[in-house]
């Protein structure tokens, strides 16, 4: 779960529809001969969200396969944690070989794996986890392991991928049956005369009650007789497994098809539409009041004799010797544009790269990877354009601008996920991020992140500020009394709506994917869908701008800031409902829950304060350009 924090996820996902496209270029198959080994990989397990549309998630917490407390079987010698990429290691996952014997093509009977003595402590945890809803996590050749299910919507056949620790849901039974016995069915397909491939993996996890310690029998399960833990008395429990092999006539390059399965796919186009619709409605309806109404305004101002000794301003053009005056703490403004830029241009270069294929599901986190890379490598996006507009809105301490710049927000946001982090160790999780992993990612921002700021605001400073199309006047005027709705945070949660509308269809999978284990893969839909949201976010932030100006309100900056970042109050007002609609926590959920939330929050207020300031920063110098000014 620890993974869920870099949302950084959050902030570019969704798929081109074709899954194979997410096959990294040059990534070759594996082809396997009869008999040879198929390693079989155990992964953390999680809490997932059961089928029905009002099941909830109950908890946050992933924990290690091999916990003490689960007593699964172990292999002969010490389990060995396989390599894992960064972003594997920041999304939660722990993975290690198991004791499973898998061989290609060879079928196998019922066997045992091993029979364990559960003492009533770990029974009660156990119990606990199976009605949590935990899954198993297995990975065989780069496919997780699943179960076969039916879209009840469209009723195709896909791979929901985890399986059930336990079940909960037995006729008049007390406490919760433990799958104790794992049918495995691994589909190959041929590739070439005695080469195969596997290209589907799928677990029916079954109860099997009786005596434990019996000679090994049939693996059939009887429904009346589960596994049940006593949390009373230590219970003997024995594992067992059978494989079975399926010819398959899917190819290796679309074996993800079955997993990365859009559930009623008319949700996504209806909000995609719905999201356009709002989109040309508002980019008509800003264009037709700015073009009639500042076009008027433009040809009345230039078209006055200035022969004339007596002359009146009104409107906008009333402010135009204050509409650049440095506004209130210009070095906090510069700083938060400056990383909103550089988040900004993190997303849409990650959304680029799962667009054209190079984030393959088989690479696990290579997601999180791309994005903690190029958020690497873009503070030279954000010293620069932190510069530059300090520059522009008249500021002189520039070392400071361009050190804060480098270290704020990374100290902020390290702060918080080092205190989750914390938390998350204290509660036992496997999701916590190892010391080695945040001791990677310090060096990755003091080593390469903060040197290439520094970079970055060398040449912002160099090319100087923005010259403006008007002079300032060295006395401020007074501001008349401004219209309740275009007070600050009343424009910010009435221009937050419209971008928070044409998002939050998707917003709901992407909360699904960061908090409930579902696999968000709909690259495609997202990428439009941020693209309505900038224009949006921009086209608003414009005509509230406009607005505010025609208020003879002259200081525009810090408010141009808080209205493209209004929908981001609104994902927070979301996410509290999202709560209390489809999670069910403890203490310990709930804080990590909120404390994800509010990064989550934190970073969308960045990125869309971002661009409604720089769209308004370009719209009313285009305005004040086209008038003369006496």
């Amino acid at each position: 779960m620890a993974s869920r924090t870099r949302f950084l996820g959050l902030l570019g996902l969704s798929c081109l529809l074709s899954s194979n496209a997410f096959y990294l270029p040059g990534a070759a198959p594996r082809n396997y001969h009869i008999g040879d080994k198929v390693e079989l990989f155990v992964n953390a397990l999680t809490p997932m969200l059961s089928g029905s549309d009002n099941a909830k998630l109950k908890s946050l917490i992933n924990y290690d396969y091999y916990n003490p407390h689960f007593h699964f079987c172990k292999p002969p010698e010490e389990p060995v944690k396989q390599p894992e990429s960064l972003g594997s290691i920041l999304f939660g996952d722990r993975i290690f070989n198991s004791p499973y014997e898998i061989n290609m093509l060879q079928n196998t009977s019922c066997q045992s794996l091993c029979t364990v003595e559960v003492p009533p402590p770990a029974a009660h945890f156990i119990n606990s986890r199976i009605r949590e809803d935990y899954a198993l996590n297995w990975l065989i050749d780069g496919l997780p392991a699943a179960e076969m299910k039916v879209d009840v919507r469209t009723g195709e056949l896909f791979y929901d991928m985890g399986f059930n620790l336990g079940n909960d849901d037995g006729p008049r039974r007390e406490k919760p049956a433990i799958h104790n016995h794992y049918e495995i069915v691994l589909r190959y397909h041929v590739s070439s005369p005695g080469n195969y491939r596997v290209v589907g993996v799928l677990v029916w996890p079954t109860s099997l009650g009786g005596a434990q310690d019996a000679p090994l029998g049939s693996c059939e399960a009887d429904p009346a007789a589960p596994m049940i833990l006593s949390e009373d008395a230590p219970t003997t429990l024995r594992y067992t497994y059978r494989v079975t092999w399926n010819e398959s006539d899917t190819p290796w390059a679309t074996r993800w098809d079955n997993y990365l399965h859009i559930f009623d796919p008319r949700i996504h186009w209806f909000s995609l539409v719905n999201s356009l619709v709002i989109v040309v409605f508002l980019c008509v309806m800003v264009s037709m009041i700015l073009y009639r109404s500042v076009s008027r305004d433009i040809s009345r101002y230039n078209a006055i004799d200035l022969s004339e000794d007596v002359q009146e301003d009104w409107g906008w053009k009333l402010v135009h010797g204050e509409v650049f005056r440095t506004p209130n703490n210009p070095m906090v403004l510069s700083i938060m544009v400056g990383n909103g830029a550089q988040l900004c241009t993190m997303a849409g270069i990650t959304l680029i790269f799962a667009l054209l294929g190079f984030l393959s599901p088989s690479n696990r986190g290579s997601l999180a990877t791309v994005m903690m890379i190029c958020w690497t490598f873009f503070g030279i996006v954000g010293g620069y354009v932190s510069s530059r507009v300090y520059a522009s809105m008249g500021g002189q301490d520039r070392k400071k601008n361009a050190f804060l710049t480098a270290t704020l927000l990374p100290t902020i946001v390290f702060a918080v996920v080092f205190l989750l982090n914390i938390f998350l160790l204290s509660a036992g999780s496997s999701g916590a991020v190892p010391f080695g992993t945040m001791l990677l990612i310090v060096l990755l921002w003091f080593g390469i992140s903060a040197p290439l700021s520094s970079v970055g605001a060398y040449f912002g400073t160099k090319h100087g500020g923005i010259e403006h199309p008007v002079r300032v006047n060295p006395i401020p005027r007074q501001i008349p009394p401004t219209p309740k709705y275009l007070r600050p945070w009343a424009a910010a949660l009435l221009s937050g709506i419209l971008p928070f509308g044409a998002a939050f269809v998707e917003l709901y999978f992407v909360l699904s994917s960061l908090f409930a284990s579902r696999a968000y893969y709909a690259f495609g839909f997202l990428a439009l869908t941020a693209i309505v949201v900038a224009l949006t976010t921009a086209t608003v932030t414009i005509l509230f701008s406009y607005f505010v100006l025609c208020a003879e309100e002259y200081r525009w900056h810090w408010r141009a800031f808080l209205t493209g970042g209004g929908s981001a109050f609104w994902l927070l007002a979301y996410g509290l409902f999202y709560w209390a609609s489809r999670l069910s926590l403890d203490f310990s959920g709930v804080v990590l829950y909120l404390g994800y939330l509010l990064l989550l929050v934190l970073l969308d207020f960045l990125v869309t304060g971002t661009i409604g300031f720089l769209a308004s920063y370009w719209a009313i110098r285009k305005l004040y350009s086209a008038i003369r000014i006496d």
